[in-house]
C-alpha cells in the first residue's frame, strides 16, 4: 500500500509499505479522508515525541476493511472514525481517568503508524462509527474536536468571563465557538490574518485584533487567556494580559525544548492559574455528540484538500498564515 513515511526530520516520502493486517481486538481501517495537524508539522520538524520512521495522520475517517478475531459490532464496510489515543489501562493514570498523562502513552501517527496510508490498523474499542449524512471530511474533525473538548473540560469557563484567544487557526476557530457556546462574555482573538479574524467574528468572536496592532490592547486584562499558537514569543505577550485570579491555558503545541520567562511573583499575587491541555482525555465520544449535532461549524474550517503524493511539499513549505485545515485525501 502507499504511505507517507517520516523517515527522519525533515524527510517525508511517499513509498510502498506492507499492508498492516487485524490482530486480535483490532480492524484494519481503509482511510477516506485525513487532516494535517499542527503536530504533524512538529513530527516533520523532530520537534515532538515521535520515533523515526513513521507513518504520520491521526485525524482520519475510512471505511472498514478488514476485522480481526474476536470483534463484534462492526462489518466491513461501515463508515468510522477512530480515538488514535492508545492507553495502557493499567497504570494509576489510566485507573483515575487520566488517560492522557498514561505512563505508557501512546497514538496513532505521534508514537506508532498512523493513517497517512491507504490502511491503518486500530483497536477496535477506539472506533466509533459515523452516520452516513456524515462526511468523511467532517468525520476526520471529530479528534480534533476532541482535544478541543479536553481544554473545555480543563478550563471549567464560567459564564461571563472575558476571555482572549491567540491563533485564529483551524484549531482557534473551533475555540472561538466552543469559547462562546460554553458562555464567554468578552471574546477577543488575534491573529495576523485578517480573513481569519472576520471568520472568528462570523463564528462568535465579540472583538478581533491583527497582530500588527496588539498594541491596541496594551494595559488590557482578561479573565481567561488562551495560546493555540504554540509560539513562544506570543505565549509571552499572552500571560502579559493576565488579570487578577485569571486563567492562562496552553493549547497550542510548542517545540518540546523551548523555554519562557515568567515573574512567579506575578503567578504568587495575582493568584494566577496556569493550565495545560495534552491531547485528548476520554473526550472523544463527546466530540462526536457535538459534531453530529451540528453544534461547532466545521466546514468552513477545510481551505484545501490535496493527495498523498503532495503531502511531502505541502510539509516542507513555511507555513500559510491563511491556510486553516489542510486534508488529504486517499
Amino acid at each position: 500500500m502507499k504511505a507517507l513515511v517520516m523517515e527522519e526530520p525533515r524527510r517525508a516520502v511517499v513509498k510502498e509499505v506492507p499492508e498492516p493486517k487485524a490482530g486480535p481486538g483490532e480492524v484494519v481501517i481503509r482511510v477516506a479522508r485525513v487532516g494535517i495537524c499542527g503536530t504533524d508539522f512538529h513530527i516533520f520538524e523532530g520537534e515532538f515525541l515521535s520515533p523515526y520512521p513513521l507513518i504520520p495522520g491521526h485525524e482520519f475517517s475510512g471505511t472498514i476493511h478488514e476485522i480481526g478475531e474476536g470483534v463484534e459490532g462492526f462489518r466491513e464496510g461501515d463508515r468510522v472514525t477512530a480515538d488514535p489515543s492508545l492507553f495502557c489501562g493499567k497504570c494509576v493514570y489510566c485507573l483515575t481517568n487520566r488517560g492522557n498523562q498514561c505512563a505508557e502513552w501512546g497514538a496513532l501517527g505521534n508514537t506508532v503508524d498512523g493513517s497517512m496510508a491507504e490502511l491503518v490498523a486500530v483497536p477496535v474499542r477506539n472506533v466509533v462509527k459515523i452516520p452516513d449524512d456524515m462526511s468523511f471530511a467532517t468525520g476526520a474533525f471529530i479528534e480534533p474536536i476532541a482535544c478541543g473538548v479536553h481544554a473545555m473540560n480543563r478550563l471549567r469557563l464560567q459564564v461571563g468571563q472575558s476571555v482572549l484567544l491567540f491563533g485564529a487557526g483551524a484549531m482557534g476557530q473551533q475555540l472561538v465557538q466552543a469559547l462562546a457556546r460554553a458562555g464567554a462574555g468578552r471574546l477577543t482573538v488575534v491573529d495576523v490574518s485578517d480573513n481569519k479574524l472576520e471568520l472568528a467574528r462570523s463564528l462568535g468572536a465579540t472583538e478581533t485584533v491583527n497582530a500588527g496592532s496588539i498594541g491596541s490592547l496594551s494595559g488590557q486584562r482578561f479573565d481567561v487567556v488562551v495560546d493555540a499558537t504554540g509560539l513562544p514569543a506570543v505565549i509571552e505577550l499572552a500571560m502579559a494580559h493576565l488579570g487578577r485570579t485569571a486563567t492562562y491555558l496552553q493549547f497550542g503545541v510548542t517545540p518540546k525544548d523551548v523555554r519562557i520567562q515568567l515573574n512567579p511573583f506575578d503567578l504568587y499575587h495575582n493568584d494566577w492559574t496556569i493550565l495545560g491541555s495534552m491531547a485528548i482525555n476520554y473526550t472523544f465520544l463527546p466530540a462526536f455528540e457535538w459534531v453530529k449535532e451540528g453544534r461547532i461549524a466545521l466546514e468552513p474550517l477545510v481551505s484545501k484538500v490535496i493527495s498523498l503524493e503532495e503531502t511531502p511539499e505541502f510539509l516542507a513549505r513555511p507555513k500559510d498564515p491563511e491556510l486553516l485545515k489542510i486534508q488529504i485525501k486517499l
